[in-house]
């Protein structure tokens, strides 16, 4: 039997892409077992009439030992 542990990261990139791999990127370097990613909220910050970068909201999923 698995059980698994949810975590909610924040993260940010040039990209949507870019941020989601970030999220991922942290919490793997704190906990194993990464298994997937549920993006929850997909924010772009802008200035200057840009976007300049975007903002994820994430639930990454993992299996505790």
């Amino acid at each position: 039997m698995s059980v698994a542990k949810v975590i909610e990261i924040l993260a940010e990139g040039k990209t949507i892409e870019e941020a989601v791999n970030a999220a991922v990127k942290e919490a793997a370097s704190t906990v194993r077992n990464v298994r997937n990613v549920y993006i929850e909220n997909i924010q772009a910050i802008v200035e200057e009439s840009k976007v300049v970068k975007y903002r994820v909201n994430t639930k990454i999923t993992f299996v505790v030992d």
